[in-house]
């Protein structure tokens, strides 16, 4: 099989945000809302997912799932991605700092939303 193209991974994308579309009706009860914003879903087609994750992973990248991106770390399910940056709501003349998510893919998402995006690690927590 020849390898995937950036215009076959942009029909993905625009499929995946399609799938989180339907998963938001489905589950409006729970999250109280029946639509994610548009103004979500728009980064959400253009922010290229598979480079977040392991090379071997980019023909997964679009799918509605977790993966793995090494460093016992995972990148978020884009569902979840989307759901979070929709009902934190950032504005354009917002700081927004990200932590713990992933290795970036929030972080690219949240920064078409808002001025800026600090990350931060998010490690163990000590006692005093």
């Amino acid at each position: 099989m020849k390898p995937m193209t950036e215009a076959h991974l942009a029909i993905l994308r625009r499929h995946m945000v399609e799938v989180i579309a339907l998963q938001a009706d489905l589950m409006s009860e729970e999250i109280g809302k029946d639509i994610l914003g548009e103004r979500v879903l728009e980064p959400m087609r253009r922010v290229r997912r598979h480079l977040f994750v392991p090379p071997e992973l980019a023909a997964m990248a679009y799918h509605d799932t977790p993966l793995p991106i090494g460093f016992d770390k995972t990148v978020s399910q884009p569902f979840i991605c989307a759901l979070m940056a929709d009902l934190l709501d950032p504005q354009p003349h917002e700081a927004v700092l990200e932590v713990g998510t992933g290795l970036g893919y929030q972080a690219a998402v949240l920064a078409e939303l808002a001025r800026q995006v600090g990350i931060g690690k998010c490690g163990p927590l000590t006692s005093a």
